[in-house]
Order: structure tokens, then C-alpha cells, then sequence
């Protein structure tokens, strides 16, 4: 929970209990494999309005944790076709994600032996090694070797001017796989899926051959060689075994707008299609076994992190089955004047700061005020007072508004020191909040 408070300000039930879930999957695992196979994941349904957190806590909450995280709207399902029908894409996309996680893991770990090989090729590009010669009359032996050593003595010469950064603007020939392999849609038991000819040419080996041979820059060539040797050198069956482990013990799937499928039971009509999407969404609540192209995927133990503003509607209003899969419910407040002036000043990755890093990148130190971000904060209520409350989403917009003149003329500016204080605050934003027609567009 310490590392939450990091980078969110306050919504302590909700840090709370995403906290104990977390810790309930630690305690999951020290538990003999017959127990822990019986505890299911105590999945949370965040309510709050837009900006108040909801997202940012899930997203930190997998960052912290190492864990596949996937953030998909539930109201995606009442799109377009059947209602419902491709729920389980999301098992598959949390898959797919899972897997280059797992790839980026091993990729660091096989970087240093990559980097070696990938050196050795590209010097063999450099220096190509003689041609093999035919058998020669006695004699010959000791020019052979002398051929070899001063075959060597120019690779190593090569080698030192390569890593001293010499030849790097030399350009090279080499064999590159085409990036712009076409994908097309096939249609499955269980929805619309993206097939790409690189996957069906696993398959069909051979037959899809995406080779170009290509003069290129020597720093580029030796990145290009990096990533085909760390591929050689990564073994994929165990990627792929750890991905799905992964994802069946750790993964986390944050479903927002879950309040847009529910139907207001008053009236019928469109409601009966969103309650079709709960029924489809159960079965992958519940724990269902779902097909992927890296195998099957089991979903009981994935953690579902549900959200929604429910104005209209209440998380009773979900089906009776629904429900009972989301035992903890938490209720996020709103945000006001103290929570914006915490929340630009207090977080690692606060509002405040990263303005003025993107400042320093132009020479321009910026300082903002007390008395500003006091004004700052005050802005931001009243104008989600004024129109919709959209939250910590809010200040983006002001101080986008607040710094549009210094941003621009960033790189022009003969006076580098700027203070931000509460007078220029007022006469950058008064008007726009005065005048609600204006803020409605701008703020």
C-alpha cells in the first residue's frame, strides 16, 4: 500500500483493498497445491466517477507486481455482431501480453551472449572471411598460416574501430525480415480472431520467405543482429509455458464501465442485450478454460478489477450470478480543492513536476508557486463544479491552458528563470472561468 501512496492520493478503502487481494495471492501460493487450487480471487468492483483513481489503481497495482494486466471496456461486448460473443478475446489478448512480457525477461537475460554473437557477424560482414582454397603443393603451409594471422590481426582492428564508435556511419549489406507481414481475420467458436502469416508460416515452413537484403547503417545492422541472435537464444515452448503460468496465477483483467451493461429493469428494450453481456461474461469470471494460439488458458484464479460510476444504476442491478463473483465493493469520493493541491504536488510522478522537467529539456527552469497551485486547485473544483466533473483530469486541461504561451515559445526565450505565481494564474485563467460558455470548451 506504501508504494500505491507513491503515486495516488488518498481513496485509502480502495488502496486497501486491492491490497489485501494482492496479499491473498501471496498466501495462495504458500499453501499445499490441493488447498490453493480450491481459493478463488476475491474480485472488486470499484464505484466512483470519472478521475478519481479507479484505473491508475489497477494499472499501479500490475506494475508493482510484475503481473500480465489487461484494461478493456466492458461495453466493448455491445458493439457491433453478437452481444457478447468475443468475451474471451480478453483471456487472449492478457495471453498475448503475457508472452512478450516473458520474451522481454529472457531478451535481458541472453542480452550480454546476443550482443557477442551479433559482434562476430557483423564483423564477418566487415571483414569476410576468405575463400576456402584448393589444395596446394607442399610447402604452402606456412603462407596459410600467415594468411590466417593477419586474416585475424584485421577482424580484431575492425573490431577495436567498431566499438569506438569509427564505423558506424559504414554502411553494410545484410538479410532483414520484412516487418510488414499481412495479417487476416478468421472466424472461431469463439469470435473473430487476428491471424498473422508469420503464424501460418510456422506451419508451412519455407513457404513465406520475408528476406530483403539491404545496405544499411553499420549501428543499425548491429541492432538488427542483437534481436535476431536473442531470438535464437530465447526458447519459446518455455516462454510460452511461462506466460500461460503467468497468466493463470497472476494476471489481472480491470473491466471499466462495467455500469454500462447493466439495464435499467423499468423499461425494456436495448437492457436485454446488455444482460446477454453478463451472461457471456460470467463463465470467464466464474473460471472457464479458454482456447489461445499458445495452448489453454484457465481463468479461476485470474483477478477481475471491475469499475464503474453507476449513476443511473447500482451494482445490485447486476445479475444475481455477477455479483456473487465480485464479493468487495469499494466506493471511491469524489475529489476536491485539497485532494488537487496534494495531487500536484505530493505524488513521484506529481503534475507539478513533470511540467517542469518537460521545461528543462528546453533550458527553461520553471517554478511554480504555493500560492499558484493553491489557485490551480481552487480553478479545477469550481469548474468541475460548473460542468461535468471529470475529476484529476481536470488539471491537465489548466495547466495546459496555463502554460500554452511559455510551451510554445520554449525554445525562443531570452529570459530561462519563468515563476508561475497565483497573479498569473488569474489573469491566464479568470476570464475562461468566468465565462462558462468558454470553459465549457476550453477548461
Amino acid at each position: 500500500m506504501a508504494e500505491l501512496d507513491k503515486f495516488i492520493v488518498g481513496q485509502h478503502k480502495a488502496k486497501k483493498a486491492v491490497s489485501i487481494a494482492l496479499r491473498n495471492r501471496w498466501r495462495r501460493q504458500q499453501l499445499s497445491p490441493e488447498l490453493r487450487d480450491e481459493i478463488a480471487p476475491k474480485n472488486i468492483i470499484m464505484i466512483g466517477p470519472t478521475g478519481v483513481g479507479k484505473t491508475e489503481i489497477s494499472r499501479r497495482l500490475a506494475k508493482l507486481t510484475q503481473s500480465p494486466f489487461l484494461k478493456i471496456e466492458a461495453s466493448k461486448f455491445t458493439e457491433v455482431g453478437y452481444v457478447g460473443r468475443d468475451v474471451e478475446s480478453m483471456v487472449r489478448d492478457l495471453t498475448e501480453l503475457s508472452v512478450n512480457m516473458i520474451k522481454s525477461e529472457k531478451r535481458v537475460l541472453v542480452e550480454q551472449n546476443a550482443r557477442q554473437l551479433a559482434e562476430e557477424r557483423l564483423i564477418d560482414l566487415l571483414v569476410p572471411p576468405p575463400p576456402q582454397q584448393a589444395a596446394k603443393p607442399a610447402g604452402s603451409a606456412l603462407e596459410t598460416e600467415d594468411g590466417y594471422r593477419s586474416y585475424q590481426t584485421t577482424r580484431e582492428r575492425f573490431r577495436q574501430m567498431f566499438r569506438a564508435g569509427d564505423l558506424d556511419e559504414r554502411t553494410v549489406e545484410l538479410d532483414i525480415n520484412e516487418k510488414n507481414i499481412p495479417t487476416f481475420n478468421v472466424f472461431s467458436d469463439s469470435g473473430m480472431e487476428e491471424i498473422s502469416i508469420q503464424h501460418v508460416s510456422k506451419m508451412f515452413s519455407g513457404m513465406f520467405s520475408q528476406k530483403k537484403r539491404k545496405r544499411i547503417k553499420v549501428n543499425e545492422a548491429f541492432q538488427i543482429l542483437i534481436q535476431e541472435e536473442s531470438q535464437k537464444l530465447i526458447d519459446m515452448d518455455e516462454v510460452v509455458e511461462e506466460a500461460v503460468e503467468r497468466v493463470e496465477q497472476l494476471g489481472i483483467i480491470f473491466l471499466d464501465e462495467l455500469d454500462k451493461i447493466v439495464g435499467d429493469h423499468s423499461f425494456s428494450g436495448p437492457d436485454v442485450s446488455r444482460e446477454g453481456v453478463q451472461r457471456d461474461l460470467l463463465p470467464i469470471i466464474e473460471g472457464s478454460t479458454v482456447t489461445t494460439k499458445y495452448g489453454m488458458v484457465k481463468t479461476d484464479h485470474i483477478l477481475f478489477l471491475a469499475a464503474g460510476a453507476f449513476h443511473s444504476v447500482k451494482p445490485s442491478d447486476l445479475i444475481p450470478e455477477l455479483q456473487g463473483r465480485f464479493p468487495i465493493r469499494v466506493e471511491l469520493h469524489p475529489l476536491g480543492r485539497e485532494d488537487f493541491i496534494r495531487i500536484l504536488k505530493e505524488p513521484q510522478n506529481a503534475l507539478i513536476k513533470q511540467y517542469c522537467e518537460l521545461m528543462k529539456t528546453e533550458g527553461v527552469n520553471l517554478t511554480v508557486t504555493d500560492e499558484a497551485i493553491d489557485e490551480i486547485a481552487l480553478i479545477a473544483t469550481r469548474v468541475n463544479e460548473q460542468t461535468e466533473n471529470i475529476g484529476a483530469r481536470r488539471l491537465h486541461t489548466i495547466m495546459e491552458s496555463l502554460l500554452e504561451d511559455i510551451s510554445f515559445e520554449a525554445p525562443d526565450l531570452e529570459e530561462k528563470n519563468i515563476t508561475i505565481d497565483a497573479a498569473m494564474v488569474h489573469n491566464r485563467l479568470d476570464k475562461m472561468v468566468e465565462d462558462r460558455d468558454l470553459s465549457r470548451y476550453i477548461l
